[in-house]
């Protein structure tokens, strides 16, 4: 036999799931939502006091949720999901007034991944009313780090939409994000917010696994160790061939880098007759830099180093 605390909770259980029920289905239909700010809502339960006893019916007080005049909706799509560098992606925002009552102005802020950049000139945007769509001007865009905001000074109506479409550039330091990136509308004043939309884009290495980094430099070497020391100018517009055929030419410290090389055994010969004067410096240390050709090994990602110490083919006390 049930006790009368029992046969009171599943009794008000009862009531008041069909009177919830009751009240969204039959109460309120989608003109009455229209007409007012607010939706009452009120359950409704009864009991008995002792088994096989008369109920007694209790209403609950009346609880109001408002009707919003104003809401906004976005969605963010991309044209792909996966992309390497080097790749420019086509981004599209949807910004859609989904309440009853106009928006003034549209700001949206999409935070990009890592190591995608905003194509400048590329933010076009168009306005939806029913079937009709028809080009609009934004307002300038601006960037702030990966934060790109968007400003459609009009005003939009409801159930209009506002499409934003733009490209970003893939470079190689997205390899080092995860692509993830999210977008927020609000109105101008900023008192209405939307949900927030993101997309999600595979970055594939591409070429870039397979490739390293060679940096060196061309220098006086005063004592014949090897190495720059203090004090050991770098020489300008020095020239490097590689094995591949490329031609590298040092800056004015001497210095130069050749990014995306091809992973392997790599050799890199310092040309001497972009060098007029100078003549390769003797290495007291060791015999096998004795040569105008380097060979390093590559790991794909890694960083290898060619150095070439040089010394002024006339020195003092020489004829």
């Amino acid at each position: 036999m049930n006790s009368p605390a029992r046969s009171l909770g599943l009794a008000w259980c009862f009531q008041v799931g069909l009177a919830v029920l009751a009240g969204w289905s039959s109460g309120f239909s989608s003109t009455a939502l229209a007409q007012v700010t607010t939706i009452p809502n009120t359950a409704g339960a009864n009991f008995q006091v002792t088994p096989g006893g008369s109920r007694q019916p209790v209403r609950s007080n009346t609880v109001t949720v408002p009707v919003l005049g104003q809401r906004l909706e976005i969605i963010k799509v991309g044209d792909r999901g996966a992309a390497e560098p080097g790749d420019t992606v086509i981004y599209r925002l949807l910004v859609r007034n989904a309440g009853s009552s106009t928006i003034n102005g549209i700001v949206v802020t999409d935070d990009l991944p890592l190591g995608l950049n905003l194509v400048t000139e590329s933010p076009r945007a168009t306005l939806t009313v029913g079937s009709s769509t028809s080009s609009v001007t934004l307002s300038p865009t601006t960037v702030n780090g990966r934060r790109v905001t968007f400003r459609y000074p009009n005003n939009l109506a409801p159930q209009q939409t506002l499409t934003i479409v733009y490209a970003a550039v893939v470079t190689p330091d997205a390899v080092r994000g995860n692509g993830r990136n999210s977008a927020i509308a609000s109105n101008t004043a900023g008192t209405l917010q939307s949900n927030t939309a993101s997309h999600l884009l595979r970055i594939r290495p591409g070429i870039l696994s397979d490739c390293g980094t060679i940096i060196g430099r061309v220098f006086v070497d005063k004592n014949f160790d090897g190495e720059q020391q203090p004090g050991e100018p770098g020489v300008p517009n020095a020239v490097i061939f590689m094995d591949d055929g490329n031609r590298i030419t040092t800056d004015a410290d001497g210095m130069f880098s050749l990014p995306y090389a091809i992973a392997g055994y790599r050799t890199g010969t310092l040309d001497f007759t972009s060098l007029p004067g100078y003549i390769l410096a003797p290495n007291l240390y060791r015999i096998e830099q004795n040569s105008p050709s380097r060979l390093v090994r590559l790991a794909p990602g890694g960083l290898a180093r060619m150095n070439f110490a040089v010394t002024p083919s006339f020195r003092e006390g020489q004829r």
